[in-house]
């Protein structure tokens, strides 16, 4: 299930279109979860249990670990998960933490 700040929830194909356009899609899942049921295409790999701290990162750390560039708070971000808790949650984390 997949969270957006303007959009709460977004489908499958929703998802596929913004993904045409600049947007950083954080999955929240857990890395066996990722392991065990696959990695979304073009997705990062962000246990919501991490969340806070990544997105408080400096940009050079965030990259290190992530292998991403780290997103501005303005950039357009879409969180995942399983069903749709822990999205939810990281939305409100983000948001909490300044991103739009």
């Amino acid at each position: 299930s997949l969270c957006a700040g303007e959009a709460p929830s977004l489908s499958y194909r929703e998802l596929k279109d913004l993904k045409k356009t600049k947007v950083f899609h954080v999955d929240v899942r857990e890395r066996w979860e990722i392991d065990k049921f696959g990695k979304i295409p073009a997705s990062v790999n962000i246990p919501l249990g991490e969340l806070v701290e990544a997105l408080q990162m400096d940009p050079t750390e965030f990259k290190e670990k992530y292998n991403q560039k780290m997103p501005a708070k303005s950039d357009p971000v879409v969180f995942s998960c399983l069903a749709g808790k822990r999205s939810r949650q990281a939305l409100s984390f983000a948001m909490s933490l300044g991103f739009s």
